[in-house]
């Protein structure tokens, strides 16, 4: 039977050959399998040749090969990656169908759950994470990734339903080994303008009090054999509403020990005297007559669950991004002095700000409170507060702000999806965050080849920051980058944070 005259969009060059076959599904498969991926590889199709020859570009057969010579004759090697080794520069190629509709699928695949148990303290942070940054472990790569969708849930739970009480805001979490056991609320001291309440606005981005976060606590007998511990979690969003953005510009410097009702012992040399940003104070301290601040809410639920759980290993650990970053130091800072025997206290941070002094970042280290500080090169808002204004030049060293904690640097410009000249909103961006650590795998290094976190979410939410070749093959396999549905996958957690709104 003679092939038809149709030319298919897959094979624009495609005309009536000058022989006949018999027409099959293998040959159909191998024609609109092989010709997708060149369509993929094109930018514009080439001129029509009025006498084209579609070579046959497949090696001779090699009868010492273990692959069958069929999986060649199919050309289906961009489909079945165990037929060859890809070249490096495969590897991470866009053009790359495979990995293309890996990184396009919704569908979760985290990297192999290694037992840490032996070795947990390590990945808690006991020697400042020697050893695991540079290059990234593997291990602490997926606990750095889980618990960056915890907030990412933090940041869905509160855009799902910004005014709903605690008593009605259920939550599935990503990893089904923590349940969620209170929320937790921040409360800001500021009165805001007229203009800000003008009509239409919603209500809940003008409220003073918000649902902020949550406290977690892994109750899987499984994992927790795996992790060498019961681990404590308090996960905390970032900025969202009007008090919390206007709490960020208060960046003058408070001194802590007179807000918790301690005097200085250091006399009128107030640059030993620790001291936190004004605005993080107020969120982390203020309360109202309907709602305990944050600072007494984390404080309470943690000491019920080492009460619960007295006796077993447990591990606390203080997870935030941007606002959330900020809360987290001031949280593991309390509850270290919370009782006469707590646990090991971490903080892991994403695009976190400076906080406080380094009187303050003294007593954070004395109190045994370990910091990882994930950091995207191109975020500013880990370079802010500056050094305030109303500080002496002389003291500034002293009194100035400064991090604390070890960093682990990612950078937007590493990455094989995004645009080099990605956007602010991007760098600080929390899933952004998330894809750059999945692919970190060392300083100078190049993205992990074998990165799984589906780059959905980014084409999704950070549309203008991701390649163009990404997006258009997104459309061609199907997925729509500006879709507005969450998919179920998301609908766990997994969903940008800023720019969700």
């Amino acid at each position: 039977m003679a092939v038809s005259r149709h030319i298919s969009p897959l094979n624009p060059n495609s005309s009536r050959p000058s022989f006949k076959t018999t027409t099959t599904g293998t040959t159909t498969t191998k024609i609109h399998l092989s010709n997708l991926d060149k369509l993929l590889l094109k930018h514009s199709p080439p001129k029509q040749d009025q006498n084209p020859i579609i070579p046959n570009k497949e090696p001779p057969p090699n009868h010492h090969e273990k692959t069958p010579y069929l999986l060649h004759a199919l050309n289906l090697p961009s489909l079945f990656p165990f037929i060859r080794k890809p070249a490096p520069s495969d590897e991470m190629s866009p053009r790359s169908l495979t990995h293309l509709q890996r990184l396009l699928s919704d569908s979760s695949r985290p990297s192999p759950k290694n037992s840490i148990a032996s070795r947990w303290h390590m990945y808690h942070g006991q020697s400042d994470w020697y050893g695991l940054l540079d290059p990234l472990d593997e291990n602490l790569r997926r606990e750095l990734i889980r618990y960056g969708d915890f907030v990412q849930t933090a940041y869905h739970a509160f855009h799902s339903m910004p005014k709903s009480p605690s008593k009605n805001r259920q939550m599935i979490l990503p990893d089904r080994s923590y349940r969620a056991t209170r929320s937790l609320y921040a409360t800001s001291s500021l009165t805001l303008p007229e203009w800000a309440h003008r009509p239409g606005t919603p209500e809940w981005l003008t409220q003073r009090t918000s649902w902020i976060g949550y406290v977690a606590v892994c109750d899987s007998e499984r994992e927790i054999a795996r992790m060498g511990r019961r681990d404590i979690t308090i996960v905390l969003r970032g900025t969202a509403t009007c008090h919390e953005w206007f709490e960020n510009l208060r960046a003058s410097l408070t001194n802590l020990e007179e807000e918790e009702g301690e005097e200085s012992q250091e006399g009128n040399n107030t640059s030993h005297v620790p001291k936190v940003a004004s605005g993080f104070l107020s969120l982390y301290k203020s309360a109202t007559e309907e709602a305990k601040s944050l600072s007494s809410s984390v404080i309470d639920e943690v000491k019920r669950l080492m009460e619960v759980y007295k006796g077993e290993e447990l591990s606390i650990t203080v997870v935030g991004h941007s606002l959330g970053a900020a809360l987290a130091l001031l949280v593991a800072d309390e509850i270290t002095a919370c009782a006469p025997h707590v646990p090991p206290v971490a903080v892991v941070s994403f695009g976190g700000p400076k906080v406080g002094n380094k009187a303050f970042n003294e007593r954070l280290k004395n109190r045994g409170v370990k910091v990882l500080r994930v950091v995207n090169e191109g975020d500013v808002i880990t370079r802010v507060p500056g050094i305030g204004i109303e500080i002496p030049r002389r003291n500034r060293a002293r009194e100035g702000y400064e991090h604390v904690g070890v960093e682990l640097r990612v950078d937007s410009r590493v990455s094989p999806c995004l645009r080099s000249d990605a956007g602010l909103a991007c760098s600080h961006d929390l899933e952004a965050y998330l894809h750059l650590v999945d692919g970190f795998t060392g300083t100078g290094q190049p993205f992990r080849s074998n990165a799984s976190r589906s780059i959905v979410r980014l084409l999704r939410h950070q549309r203008t920051s991701v390649k163009e070749v990404y997006v258009n093959r997104a459309l061609a396999l199907g997925v729509n980058p500006t879709a507005a549905a969450l998919s179920r996958a998301e609908s766990f957690g997994c969903v940008p944070s800023p720019s969700y709104r």
